[in-house]
């Protein structure tokens, strides 16, 4: 098995590089989507979050309402640290679980978004960035996903640097080429990851 730490800045393209992974079989666990599992209702995660921060980051339907909990969080980074100090063993758990139900020759992809801010690097085989230049993470923010210039950067600023992340890369997926160049070069780093979880 080959466990693959894959990361990249907001906007950089690392969603289209794991969905490109996963089609040619790589076996993902994507560390957002279980953030939002370990807090759904009824979770003890959930329970730990409201004790934390109050009910009033409850939804009326009982859901953590994100909006509210992230405007807290993101302008306090004590507030962050709290929240993370409890979301984030909880998503250690239930990746390693899956990651234990992967088969033996599998190439484990963990989606982590955070990777590099939280020095998690040496956790994996090796680690996959996928790069894009400010100024296309910018336009991809803005013109994509709808976000005000003022909203992306301050996003973008609150991440590691395009530097910090280069430096714990093991392979660079430069992502400011259109998507089927994109996918030639997802193809060619697959043969790679292939080749490296063959037993010695």
């Amino acid at each position: 098995m080959l466990n693959v730490g894959l990361t990249g800045g907001i906007g950089a393209g690392k969603s289209e590089v794991s969905r490109l992974l996963v089609a040619h079989g790589a076996v993902l666990i994507d560390a957002d989507r279980i953030a939002r599992e370990v807090v759904e209702p009824g979770t003890p995660g959930l329970a730990a979050v409201v004790e934390a921060f109050g009910p009033e980051v409850l939804a009326a339907d009982g859901s953590l309402d994100r909006p509210r909990l992230g405007a807290i969080v993101f302008a306090d980074p004590e507030k962050r640290g709290v929240l993370n100090s409890i979301v984030h063993p909880l998503v250690g758990e239930r990746s390693r679980e899956l990651e234990a139900a992967a088969p033996a020759d599998a190439v484990v992809v963990h989606d982590v978004p955070l990777l590099t801010e939280n020095g998690l690097a040496p956790l994996y085989d090796l680690v996959v960035v996928v790069d894009a230049a400010p100024a296309t993470q910018l336009e991809r923010l803005t013109g994509l996903r709808g976000m005000s210039e003022e909203d992306a950067r301050a996003r973008m600023a609150a991440q590691a640097t395009r530097e910090q992340r280069l430096e714990i890369a093991d392979i660079v997926i430069d992502n400011d080429v259109p998507l089927p160049e994109l996918e030639r070069r997802v193809a060619e780093v697959w043969q790679e990851l292939r080749r490296r979880a063959r037993p010695a």
